[in-house]
């Protein structure tokens, strides 16, 4: 019996956490920036070469849950949060690239 409850607790916290994270076919949408909703899009991400756990680690962003860490410019452009591959080298830079981000409706 024992055995049958953990089986069920571990397949709800995987199904939970798989619930949370941004899949390849799904869009997110981050609206409190006065510069435009930011859309982070699962698929372009994913055709990158990257994984949820690239970005989702005591690092950068260690919870999967909107609004659990704050996201500011400044530290996109210290190299931090999405800095970390968005400073021209991996990816885009963030600076001088507004547009590809933030999206005034």
């Amino acid at each position: 019996m024992r055995k049958v409850i953990c089986l069920i607790v571990a397949t709800l916290f995987i199904s939970s956490v798989a619930a949370l994270a941004v899949p390849a076919n799904k869009t997110l949408e981050f609206d409190k920036s006065p510069m435009g909703a930011v859309q982070f899009d699962g698929t372009v991400h994913k055709n990158a070469g990257l994984k949820c756990k690239d970005c989702h680690n005591s690092e950068m962003f260690p919870k999967m849950k909107q609004g659990t860490v704050k996201i500011t410019m400044d530290e996109i452009y210290a190299r931090k949060l999405c800095g970390v591959c968005h400073n021209g080298q991996r990816a885009f830079s963030a600076k001088d690239n507004c547009a590809r981000c933030h999206v005034k409706k």
